[in-house]
C-alpha cells in the first residue's frame, strides 16, 4: 500500500526528487522514492503524514533484494490463497506485501463482515517465519492497489497522487452535466470516478453567479422564467411570456424576482401527508415526473456509494 509521510534525512545528506531510498518507517524498513520537499504548504496537503528516517540511497545490494523479495511475495501470495481454501474462510485475497526489512507481511482482503482468521494468521506466521498483519479494505483501496490506467489512458488517480479518496456522489455527475451511465462514469472499482470531485467546487462556485432554475426574472428583453443553466457558458435558458424559448448571458438578467421551488422541498412536502388522498392535491402542486425520478435515482446511488466509502478498515496482526 503506497504511503505518504515526511521523512527526515540523516546527517548532511541532501536528497533530490525521484531518488530511490531505503528509509525506517513506523512499520519497519521500506523503499520508497523522493516526491518533494517537506515545505509547509506540502505538509499540509497530507492528513496525519506519517514519519521516519532516510537511511540511504537505494544501491545495487537492495535492488537485488527488492527483486527477490517480490519473487517471495509471488509465492506467498499463491500459499495464502491455498490456506485460505482450507481455512474456507469467506473472504477475497487481494495482495501480499513483503516489507523491505522482512519485518512483517502485510495481507490485503475483501470481505462482506468479519473473518475468523485467528488459525489461519497462526498457520501463517509458521510458514513466513514472521509477522502477519491481516488488513481488511473496501473496492477503492484494492483499486488503488491492483488498477493501472483509467479510460483516459492515464494511470489511476487512486494510485499515483491521491492520498485518500474523496467521496464522490450522483449529484456532482449531474451538476457537470456527465452522463449518468454507470458504465462511463465509474472508475475501475466500480465506484463513481474519484475525477467527478476535481472540477465539483468550481462548478459550484459558477453556479452561485447564476440565477436558480424555475425562477422569475427580468431580463433586458423582459420577464422571463429560468429553464435551465450553462455553467461553464455563463448562460441560462430562459423562456419569455410569449412562450419563446431563448439563451442569454447571466449578464443580462437585471433582477431576480422569485426563486424556484426547490425540488427536495417538493418531494418532502409529499411525504408529510401520507394519508391525504393524491386526488386532494391540485395537479400543479405536483412536481414533474422527471424530476422526481432523477433525485431518487440520485439517492439510491449516494447511498450505496457513501456505504463503501465510509466502510472501517480493520486491521489485525500476530506476533511471529
Amino acid at each position: 500500500m503506497r504511503n505518504l509521510g515526511v521523512f527526515s534525512p540523516r546527517g548532511g545528506d541532501v536528497f533530490s526528487r525521484g531518488q530511490q531510498i531505503i528509509a525506517r518507517t513506523s512499520r519497519g524498513l521500506e523503499a520508497g522514492e523522493i516526491l518533494c520537499e517537506a515545505t509547509d504548504e506540502a505538509v499540509s496537503q497530507i492528513q496525519e503524514p506519517k514519519t521516519g528516517q532516510i537511511l540511504r540511497r537505494l544501491n545495487d545490494d537492495d535492488i537485488r533484494d527488492l527483486r527477490k523479495m517480490f519473487e517471495q511475495e509471488r509465492r506467498e501470495y499463491a500459499i495464502c490463497e491455498e490456506r485460505i481454501k482450507e481455512h474456507q474462510l469467506d473472504m477475497q485475497l487481494a495482495d501480499v506485501e513483503h516489507l523491505y526489512g522482512g519485518e512483517r507481511v502485510v495481507i490485503y482482503y475483501l470481505a462482506e463482515g468479519r473473518v475468523d482468521f485467528r488459525e489461519l494468521v497462526k498457520v501463517l506466521a509458521k510458514e513466513f517465519q514472521t509477522r502477519i498483519e491481516m488488513r481488511q479494505i473496501g473496492v477503492r483501496d484494492e483499486a488503488k492497489l491492483l488498477a493501472d490506467y483509467g479510460d483516459c489512458g492515464k494511470p489511476v488517480c487512486c494510485n499515483t497522487h491521491l492520498s485518500e479518496m474523496p467521496p464522490v456522489s450522483m449529484k456532482m455527475a449531474k451538476l457537470q452535466r456527465a452522463t449518468l451511465d454507470p458504465s462511463k462514469i465509474s472508475g475501475r472499482c466500480g465506484r463513481l470516478k474519484c475525477c467527478l470531485r476535481y472540477e465539483y467546487d468550481t462548478y459550484q462556485d459558477l453556479q452561485r453567479d447564476l440565477p436558480p432554475i424555475g425562477a422569475d426574472v427580468i431580463t433586458a428583453g423582459g420577464r422571463a422564467r429560468v429553464l435551465a443553466q450553462e455553467i461553464l457558458a455563463g448562460q441560462v435558458l430562459v423562456e419569455m411570456e410569449d412562450m419563446r424559448r431563448i439563451v442569454i448571458p447571466a449578464a443580462d438578467v437585471l433582477t431576480v424576482l422569485a426563486r424556484g421551488k426547490k425540488r427536495r422541498d417538493d418531494d418532502s412536502a409529499l411525504h408529510t401527508a401520507p394519508d391525504q388522498s393524491a386526488t386532494a392535491l391540485m395537479e400543479d402542486e405536483l412536481p414533474p415526473a422527471e424530476l422526481i425520478s432523477d433525485d431518487r435515482l440520485a439517492d439510491l446511488v449516494d447511498s450505496e456509494d457513501e456505504l463503501s466509502d465510509h466502510m472501517d478498515d480493520s486491521a489485525w496482526e500476530a506476533p511471529g
